[in-house]
């Protein structure tokens, strides 16, 4: 298969020298006898690689605290220890080796790094003014060409309040304007120069698509879509036009196999991203509100055979919480917006809960520079809510919503999203129980390494725009 996303550096380069000695003896056939097929020509998926590198980290303990793990555990008087950037060890009574910088958690708690899964930071960055409005390209309803780490600003003073607020992971969404989007970026919430030096290495790529309202708001009057029904079928021509695309290049592949010499197909950015989808190795973000078009993008799904990883806003999952459970598709959810819109309108506070009870997969997101600064506290309305009625979910399971139900959905819950030993020290300490509107992040590690410390406000970064400026005749 040609188009895959091939995210491992080491296979890449690999990739990249079997394509280079293909080049080298093209002319020559196996036995040295003169041959005029051209080498293969495949598509280079992984145009911009992450540079991110993690910085430098101090061998920490943190005893004493009451741990939630991110996968439903809970320890009481607990200890982690983060090691070389990795979770070395957690439980109780841990011992550390010299020169381990020790720090009691009595009547604190530490929980995983929340991974907020939809976010526009760096996309619709602060200030907010017009020329920073980089997050919609609307010129198209199909915009799948079009990658959101191209318009992200790494030096949006948004990502230290999230960081302040005990965010350590984001994905960066395309708006939601287009039946297709473009593509999603997953970030370390780290300083960075360049948005390579915040990617998160390995992690798939995310198409955005949308459903309901925005697109046929947007496109009525520039040609369509219009309505739903035209939303959906823009959805199916586009994937049948993407299988099309697959197919000549899979076909290429195989003549080119077989010793024939084959041209290859032309190059089109938009299908290379659905493609990618098709060989699963882009995740789907759709954004969707009411629970009968969440039932039909489940129908589209299975007729063009690709698969939605998450539905986002969802504010009517709890009404066909089991079928998103079957199909094991994510909801990515607010506490309690709702009403904003018609297609908002039927959202309740038992959302989020009544997902999770269903055995669905249920997360707390913010789309907001605001709400992703206490998202905590999102979870706390939404666990208080469901138990008002019944569900009984336990703090530690409600944690899960924030941090490795969201790192599944972006395909990183093998690295990050729980504290188990072996992955990243992706860590915040508490002043206290982080579902307390009195609770604050006391201090927060990304693979291990201290980047916020609420105590050391000197340490704190500040963006040239929240410094202001010298005008003319003020002392310098």
């Amino acid at each position: 298969m040609i188009l895959r996303t091939v995210t491992n550096p080491v296979l890449f380069g690999l990739a990249l020298f079997v394509l280079a000695a293909c080049g080298e003896q093209s002319g020559q056939g196996a036995n040295g006898e003169s041959t005029d097929q051209k080498p293969l020509v495949t598509v280079n998926l992984n145009p911009f690689p992450s540079t991110y590198m993690p910085l430098a980290s101090t061998t920490t303990l943190v005893e004493n605290a009451t741990i939630l793990d991110g996968v439903g555990g809970l320890i009481e008087n607990g200890s982690i220890l983060l090691q070389d950037g990795k979770v070395a060890a957690v439980g109780q009574n841990l011992s550390a080796p010299d020169g381990t910088i020790v720090i009691d958690g009595t009547g604190k708690w530490v929980t995983p790094g929340i991974i907020d899964n939809h976010s526009h930071l760096g996309v619709y960055p602060s200030p907010n003014v017009g020329a920073h409005q980089e997050g919609n390209e609307m010129t198209a309803a199909n915009t799948a060409q079009v990658w959101a780490e191209h318009s992200v600003w790494p030096q949006d003073p948004g990502f230290h309040r999230a960081l302040a607020g005990g965010v350590t992971t984001l994905q960066i969404l395309p708006g939601s304007a287009n039946l297709f989007g473009g593509r999603s970026v997953t970030v370390k919430n780290v300083p960075g120069r360049t948005i390579q030096d915040m990617k998160f290495p390995g992690a798939p790529y995310g198409l955005k698509m949308a459903c309901g309202e925005n697109p046929k708001r947007v496109y009525g009057e520039k040609g369509g879509p219009a309505t739903r029904m035209g939303n959906v079928a823009g959805y199916r021509q586009t994937w049948a036009d993407a299988h099309a695309y697959k197919q000549s290049w899979d076909d290429y592949a195989a003549k080119h196999e077989k010793g024939e010499d084959p041209k290859p197909p032309k190059r089109d950015l938009k299908m290379d991203t659905l493609a990618g989808v098709l060989s699963g190795d882009i995740l789907v973000h759709m954004h969707c509100y009411r629970a009968d078009d969440m039932a039909t993008m489940l129908d589209v799904m299975a007729e063009f055979d690709y698969k939605i990883g998450t539905f986002h806003h969802a504010v009517e999952s709890y009404k066909i919480a089991d079928k998103l459970a079957e199909a094991d598709i994510c909801s990515a959810m607010w506490a309690d917006w709702w009403g904003f819109k018609m297609e908002a309108y039927d959202g309740i506070r038992e959302n989020v809960p009544f997902v999770h009870a269903a055995g669905a997969c249920a997360i707390v997101h913010s789309d907001s520079s605001i709400g992703v600064q206490r998202l905590n506290q999102e979870a706390a309305k939404a666990l208080f809510d469901g138990n008002a009625v019944g569900l009984g979910i336990s703090k530690a399971e409600a944690w899960t919503w924030l941090s490795y139900n969201p790192a599944k959905s972006l395909g990183v819950e093998d690295e990050t999203g729980s504290l188990e030993v072996g992955k990243a020290a992706d860590v915040v300490l508490w002043d206290g129980d982080p579902f307390s509107v009195y609770t604050q992040a006391e201090k927060v590690f990304v693979d291990g390494a201290q980047l916020y410390d609420r105590l050391d406000p000197d340490g704190w970064p500040v963006s040239d725009f929240e410094l202001g400026q010298i005008g003319e005749g003020d002392d310098k």
